[in-house]
């Protein structure tokens, strides 16, 4: 017989777009071009961005949201979580009750060093570590008020970011992981692997594609993430060494139902801009990419997503 029919739940993220929180990261386009171009590309669900991207205020953010028809999820939160908890917890909830406002339901949480960037990462102590799961518990708890869902983010330039530090966050915490596959393999980890192995811990899931050529590099420290990222180090999917149709297949098998954020990190030059004469258009142009780079990559990354989307929802068992 035929399985139930299960469309994957497709969202972006405008960090696909160079939007960052690290400052000097690359050109922040603004807001509106960013919502424009995802939905000239069929999106209508998205991670908000860094915090200070959108607007603050529930009613001006719901609003500008709607005039794109475009649902947010959730979003990205870094935050040293092994300093003092009061700061990190006090963030957390009025992100959370952001967030809430929306209609949103998941919170991304990352255990960012404290300093800037992710090109950085001074040790950790064991003492510390406690700390970490501590806080992530507790923000854990003032999101679950909110209704949100929290997850943590092994991220490259954070405290959980090799394969030991995510295996070790999995024994150590209950929470679950956003299972990040660009991430994940930078960092040392196959994520279909992991994914695999604890289908029951993965609660959110951001795609990208990566050279591994170059994830090795910034693995044994010859460059920086910033510098692997400007050249080229994620790829539209399909297009790199991360398998993401084996992912998806063994998450959906598994019973996993959540988004699957479309994330491709691009560092724009300062001077890049977005042209409206060539951007995409779903509906007239279908089968031209622009010459601009963030929704032409995107575009073939959810082509790819869209054909295995297709084989998994005619799959019979």
């Amino acid at each position: 017989m035929t399985e139930p029919r299960h469309p994957l739940r497709i969202a972006a993220a405008p960090i696909s777009w160079g939007v960052c929180e690290v400052p000097g990261w690359g050109r922040v386009l603004d807001s509106h071009t960013v919502l424009t171009e995802m939905v000239a590309l069929g999106i209508s669900a998205m991670e908000l961005g860094p915090p200070e991207y959108l607007p603050r205020d529930p009613v001006e953010l719901r609003s500008l949201l709607d005039e794109f028809g475009i649902r947010a999820i959730g979003g990205f939160l870094a935050l040293p979580l092994h300093l003092d908890a009061r700061p990190a917890i006090q963030t957390a909830r009025r992100t959370a009750a952001l967030f809430a406002a929306t209609g949103a339901e998941a919170l991304i949480l990352a255990a960012a060093t404290g300093l800037d960037g992710y090109d950085t990462r001074p040790p950790l102590v064991d003492a510390d570590w406690h700390i970490l799961i501590e806080t992530a518990a507790a923000i854990r708890d003032v999101a679950a008020e909110y209704g949100l869902r929290t997850t943590l983010h092994p991220h490259v330039g954070t405290y959980v970011e090799t394969e030991p530090e995510v295996r070790r966050f999995l024994a150590d915490s209950d929470l679950d992981i956003c299972l990040d596959t660009g991430h994940l393999l930078i960092g040392g980890t196959d994520p279909v692997l992991l994914a695999r192995q604890y289908p029951d811990r993965i609660g959110h899931i951001h795609l990208k594609d990566v050279r591994s050529t170059l994830a090795n590099e910034v693995r044994e420290g010859a460059i920086e993430y910033s510098e692997a990222v400007r050249r080229g180090l994620y790829v539209p999917l399909g297009a790199g060494d991360v398998d993401v149709e084996a992912l998806v297949r063994s998450v959906h098998a598994a019973g996993y139902r959540g988004w699957y954020v479309l994330e491709q990190d691009t560092a724009l030059p300062m001077d890049a801009h977005s042209d409206p004469d060539t951007a995409v258009d779903s509906d007239t142009n279908p089968d031209v990419a622009a010459a601009w780079l963030p929704s032409r990559d995107a575009l073939q990354s959810l082509r790819y997503l869209a054909d295995v989307g297709s084989a998994l929802t005619s799959a019979r068992i």
